[in-house]
C-alpha cells in the first residue's frame, strides 16, 4: 500500500505508479429524491486523502464528469461526481435546458442538491474533511460558485466554462466564503459575456474572497468538451489549449489548497 505525503498534487502523485482505480455508482437522497452519483478512488493509496466533487454539465452526469472523476483519481483524489437532477433524469438538448433552468431559477434547490453531494463525500472513510474542494463544468461551474457563496467550508472551488450570474437574495456575503475561488473561463463566451464576468469579480472582490480568474483568449463556452465540435461561431466550441491549459491550472490550484 502506498501513503500519500501531506500534499498531493500537481504534477505528480503517482508518479510511475499504475492506479488500481475502484470505481461504482451511489445512490443518495436529498429529501425523497434519488439521486445516482459515480465515486471512483484508486485503491492504492492508503487513508484518508484529498477529495473532490466534480458537478456535471446541463445534460446531467455523463462520460465527460465520469472520465474527469477517473483522472482526478488517478492523481490520488477521493472523487464523487454528483447528480443534481435525479437517478435517471439524464435530459439532451433542448429538454437539457429546462432541467437545469429548474435549478438556476431555484438557487435554494440547487444548493441543497449540492450539498447532498457534498456531505457524501465528507462522510466517506477516505475523505480528508479538511482538504475538499469541487470543480464544475458550465452548469456545474455555476454549481460551485453556489457552493462557495452558500459558505460551504471547503478549501476551494473550480468552475470550467460555467455560468457566473448570482440570484438576487443568493450573492456573496462579506466573510462567508472560506473557499478560495478559480474561475477558468473562455474569454469569447456569448453564454457568460464580458459584463457578467465583471459583475462576478465585483460580487467576490467586495465579499472579500480568495478569488482568481484565467481568461482563455479564441475559447467560448463547453471549451473542455469535445462532443461541442469546433466552430466557435455556434457560441460552444472544444478548444484543445484552453483546455490542457485550464486542467494544469487546476492541478496548480489543487496544489496550493492542501499544501
Amino acid at each position: 500500500m502506498k501513503t500519500i505525503p501531506t500534499l498531493i498534487l500537481a504534477a505528480c502523485l503517482i508518479t510511475g505508479a499504475r492506479a488500481a482505480l475502484v470505481e461504482k455508482a451511489v445512490i443518495y437522497q436529498q429529501r425523497g429524491a434519488t439521486l445516482e452519483g459515480f465515486h471512483v478512488f484508486d485503491d492504492a493509496v492508503a487513508g484518508k486523502r484529498p477529495a473532490i466533487l466534480v458537478i456535471h454539465q446541463w445534460t446531467g452526469l455523463s462520460d465527460n464528469e465520469k472520465r474527469r472523476s477517473r483522472m482526478l483519481a488517478e492523481l490520488g483524489f477521493n472523487v464523487f461526481a454528483a447528480d443534481i437532477y435525479g437517478k435517471g433524469i439524464r435530459p439532451q438538448p433542448p429538454d437539457a435546458g429546462k432541467e437545469a433552468g429548474k435549478y438556476k431559477g431555484d438557487r435554494k434547490l440547487y444548493r441543497a442538491r449540492l450539498t447532498a453531494a457534498l456531505d457524501w463525500l465528507m462522510a466517506d472513510e477516505r475523505t480528508d474533511a479538511k482538504k475538499v474542494a469541487a470543480i464544475g463544468y458550465c452548469f456545474g461551474g455555476t454549481g460551485v460558485l453556489e457552493l462557495a457563496r452558500s459558505g460551504a467550508k471547503i478549501a476551494g472551488v473550480v468552475s470550467f466554462h460555467g455560468g457566473l450570474d448570482s440570484a438576487p437574495g443568493f450573492e456573496a456575503q462579506a466573510g462567508n466564503i472560506p473557499a478560495k475561488v478559480l474561475v477558468l473561463h473562455g474569454a469569447d463566451d456569448p453564454y457568460a459575456p464580458a459584463e457578467q464576468v465583471a459583475a462576478l469579480e465585483k460580487e467576490l472582490t467586495a465579499a472579500k474572497a480568495d478569488w482568481q480568474l484565467i481568461l482563455y483568449g479564441g475559447a467560448v463556452h463547453a471549451f473542455t468538451q469535445k462532443e461541442a465540435g469546433n466552430d466557435n461561431s455556434k457560441g460552444a466550441a472544444y478548444n484543445e489549449a484552453a483546455d490542457r491549459r485550464s486542467w494544469t491550472a487546476a492541478q496548480a490550484f489543487f496544489a496550493e489548497l492542501f499544501k
